[in-house]
């Protein structure tokens, strides 16, 4: 069994506190990954939890063990760097033995395992080159094999694919759950990359500035942020965000945007009900801009719209038009077949059913149903 809670967790350096009393369950065999921006702590964190530095409040238990000051070493933890960490004078097979020859394990035992891992992440006729002579995916399949051959309970993964080309990340992403699935193992994962968080946990744990803001799974972080942070941060590209005033209309409500009235869905509504003429901040992603009225919306919950484009953006698969709505910046996610152009003003449908709202003060989501994290 190897759960692992976070119980007020705190890290200090000095005066200076850059972890906030977290806390954090993480189930066993569970994928988890720790995102966001640079020094928002997720490093900090994970490295804590492997013993590479030191707790300065709270406490960390793995099982039913606090772990405080247990070593990294008997914490049945093993990690894979950014950076590979390997040995340059050392063949893969060494390598990935170095840590069993330490421990002092069988010579045969120690030799299945290496190959074991070999197999399973397709670099047996690796093993007797150096790292000098492997790319950056095969690098970090050795860094991985050389941590599964401990057969730990717990794999700590630390931004390992920020230095291959987007290609190989693609692939390696792809690697790693599967990885993940046949090791049956807890995963506790570190990047500052959305995409890389979004496709392979099970759940996201947000964090910014040594806080965590949401932890869920990536569907309900995207669709239900907890603030605008979250909103912002989670998706690509981001969400829009429009400052405007809660107006009552014979239909409901309405968030009046520059003088245009955009009609709000019943959950709003309810969140605004009472609250006429309060400042908020509307949140539209990319995709609810549409070229032509979308088929599968209520009619009633959209709102014609017109972008004064600065940028058009071709990605293959459709277009990113950067420009203002007014007075606001927007990007529009469209289909490939728009023509705009850099100083076109396009009309656009703006699809109000998947709005957000955030008060603007907190910049605290504003809706009814699930709450916030």
């Amino acid at each position: 069994m190897a759960g692992i809670s976070l119980r007020k967790l705190r890290k200090t350096y000095g005066e200076l506190r850059v972890i906030h009393d977290i806390d954090l369950e993480i189930a066993d065999k569970e994928f988890i990954i720790l995102v966001g921006p640079s020094g928002c702590g997720k490093s900090t964190t994970l490295r804590m939890i492997a013993g590479l530095e030191e707790i300065s409040g709270g406490d960390l238990v793995i099982g039913d063990t606090i772990v405080n000051d247990v070593p990294s070493k008997d914490r049945d933890i093993a990690m894979v760097f950014q950076n590979y960490a390997l040995y340059p004078h050392m063949t893969v097979y060494k390598n990935m033995a170095f840590g069993l020859e330490l421990r002092r394990h069988p010579r045969e035992d120690i030799d299945r395992k290496v190959k074991d891992a070999a197999e399973v992440l397709d670099i047996t006729h690796l093993l007797n080159r150096k790292p000098k002579a492997l790319s950056g995916g095969q690098r970090q399949r050795v860094a991985l094999g050389r941590a599964m051959v401990r057969s730990p309970e717990v794999f700590l993964l630390d931004e390992p694919l920020s230095n291959l080309d987007a290609k190989l990340r693609t692939a390696m992403r792809a690697e790693i759950t599967k990885l993940h699935r046949r090791l049956d193992a807890t995963f506790i994962y570190v990047t500052h990359d959305q995409v890389e968080a979004m496709t392979m946990a099970d759940r996201i744990v947000v964090m910014k500035d040594g806080y965590i803001q949401q932890v869920d799974t990536p569907q309900v972080l995207y669709d239900e942020p907890a603030n605008m942070f979250v909103a912002g941060f989670i998706g690509a590209p981001q969400m829009n965000f429009l400052d405007v005033i809660i107006r009552k209309t014979a239909g409901g409500f309405a968030a009046e945007y520059e003088g245009q009235l955009l009609p709000l869905p019943e959950h709003l509504a309810r969140a605004v009900a009472g609250h006429e003429g309060r400042s908020c901040v509307l949140g539209l992603r990319p995709e609810n801009f549409h070229e032509r009225p979308p088929v599968d919306v209520d009619p009633a919950l959209t709102a014609p719209v017109e972008m004064s484009v600065e940028l058009a953006e071709p990605m293959g698969a459709e277009v990113h038009l950067n420009g203002k709505l007014g007075s606001h910046g927007i990007i529009a996610r469209v289909s490939p077949r728009c023509r705009a152009r850099t100083g076109d003003t396009v009309p656009l449908i703006a699809d109000l059913s998947a709005a957000h709202l955030f008060d603007k003060e907190t910049e605290i989501a504003l809706r009814t149903g699930r709450p916030a994290h």
